[in-house]
């Protein structure tokens, strides 16, 4: 557009400020240099292509990216990928980083975190090559993780009590905007981002805990409006008047969480409060008193007899294959017919396209992977599954990532090895690994989609280890139901084959 513009005999503009918020092309700066070099006063990269969702989260906007990359046959995977690679280089840009590049190895012949990785590490390479002074920029104090949606299904799929994810699953929020009615009966409408203190306070409690502090709030601020004597003066009612807008303020933003808080109460008390027993029972595969789940079909059967809706029972059934690592053809038959969802199994069925095992021989048992001893932590009942990913970024910190599970696309600095190596050879001095990860970043990156309680957990384990930040994103941000649309819309694979193979052999 630019060469067009001058390429005109009397351009209106004597010259321009040419700003990419990726990477330029080869081709197109090339084009630009040969027909409009004399009139460009500033061409520069600004690596912005992504959105900063929150402080330590980002997304690239990008949905679709899901589809193109799990559906069966995809013509546009290569180039999504390479899509995703060029913006996490422009967030490794933005946060001046140069991480070693490790992936989580997948032995169902998922391919696209090493794919990823190594289109992020060439890239990043390229990137770096030269910076503003001439000089190579070396490797920082900085891991990026790439893994794949599969490796954690239970986590989007659970139905979640903190107040977030609790409000994006039960409530319809659209593009982070709460819809509600006022007490007055007119409808309202509330923004849920960083601009909003309390949102942003209590947007990682229990709901129980939210529930609790809003109406403490509001009791403060009608207090804190009273005179401590009852006496009015001029000199109080000004003082009021500068304070209102504040007052004002306040008033509103709690206000609004107190009717979100309570619109998730509702919702809870109707249709989530006996599903979430079941749900947390068959994710961790022991009950409240950490007796063993022997027979998850016992734990999901009154799940199915109750008249829940057809989304929370799919919920269910997932959650109970889950556990199982697979279940038989014979049994998720019988289970599709229960939940009446024969034109709808791929709600199921597509699963197995993120390399999570659906159907399994029953003589074959698939080994799950061993999660970190959470015994001693303090939880709610209705709230005990921590998602895989929040244990991967504590074994990251400690330096206790398996080199075989998460190979290195590219060397980390010293102090990330990921072996054990350093933390072990460092025990007689404690504080000599921390003082190496001083000011370091772990960015982590979920293709296919980042739930709430993944978000969440960054800002736990970045909380609790505090010398190192953690950074999460994804193509996009997932809810339950948006997932279980996006599985659904990978389609019918038995057909869609059928077909190109009768067009191959044509």
């Amino acid at each position: 557009l630019c060469c067009d513009y001058f390429k005109n005999q009397k351009p209106k503009y004597k010259a321009a400020y040419v700003y990419f918020t990726d990477y330029c092309p080869d081709d197109l700066f090339n084009n630009m240099k040969l027909y409009c070099a004399k009139y460009i006063q500033v061409c520069k990269e600004i690596n912005l292509s992504f959105l900063p969702q929150e402080a330590q989260v980002f997304t690239f906007d990008n949905p679709g990216a899901f589809n193109s990359i799990y559906k069966p046959n995809s013509l546009d995977k290569m180039k999504t990928l390479e899509t995703l690679a060029d913006q996490l280089v422009t967030i490794c840009a933005t946060l001046d980083e140069y991480p070693g590049v490790r992936y989580k190895k997948d032995s169902k012949n998922m391919e696209n975190a090493k794919t990823l990785a190594e289109l992020v590490d060439n890239k990043l390479a390229r990137h770096y090559e030269l910076d503003d002074s001439g000089k190579k920029k070396g490797k920082t104090q900085a891991q990026l993780l790439i893994v794949e949606r599969g490796f954690d299904p239970v986590s989007p799929i659970l139905h979640e009590l903190t107040y977030q994810a609790m409000a994006y699953d039960l409530i319809d929020i659209q593009k982070d905007i709460y819809q509600y009615k006022a007490k007055d009966g007119s409808e309202k409408e509330a923004l849920l981002n960083e601009d909003d203190m309390l949102w942003v306070k209590l947007r990682h409690k229990h709901i129980a805990e939210v529930s609790e502090q809003i109406p403490k709030m509001l009791k403060e601020i009608s207090a804190s409006k009273k005179q401590p004597d009852g006496k009015i003066t001029i000199s109080n009612l000004s003082q009021m008047m500068k304070k209102m807008p504040s007052f004002r303020k306040e008033l509103t933003e709690k206000t609004i969480h107190l009717q979100l808080a309570e619109d998730c109460m509702q919702q809870f008390s109707n249709n989530v409060e006996k599903l979430c027993k079941a749900e947390q029972d068959l994710a961790v595969g022991s009950d409240v008193d950490g007796m063993k789940v022997k027979d998850p079909m016992r734990t999901l059967l009154p799940v199915l007899l109750h008249p829940y809706s057809i989304h929370d029972k799919i919920r269910a059934v997932l959650l109970y294959i889950f556990s199982l690592n697979g279940t038989t053809d014979e049994n998720l038959s019988k289970l599709i017919q229960h939940v009446k969802i024969e034109d709808e199994r791929e709600y199921i069925l597509n699963w197995k396209r993120l390399g999570v095992p659906i159907i399994t021989e029953s003589s074959i048992f698939s080994r799950k992977p061993t999660r970190r001893d959470r015994s001693q932590e303090q939880t709610y009942n209705l709230s005990r599954w921590t998602p895989v990913i929040k244990d991967v970024m504590e074994d990251a910190v400690e330096n206790k990532l398996d080199t075989k599970e998460w190979p290195h696309q590219s060397e980390c600095p010293a102090a990330w090895n990921g072996s054990g190596a350093v933390s072990a050879r460092q025990k007689h001095k404690p504080n000599a690994q921390d003082e190496r990860r001083t000011g370091s970043r772990l960015i982590i990156f979920i293709i296919g989609g980042i739930s709430f309680s993944e978000m969440r957990s960054a800002y736990e384990v970045t909380q609790a280890v505090k010398s190192c930040e953690v950074i999460v994103g994804s193509s996009h941000i997932l809810t339950p139901t948006s997932l279980l649309n996006d599985i659904k819309a990978l389609g019918k694979e038995p057909m869609e084959t059928f077909t190109i193979e009768e067009r191959s052999n044509a």
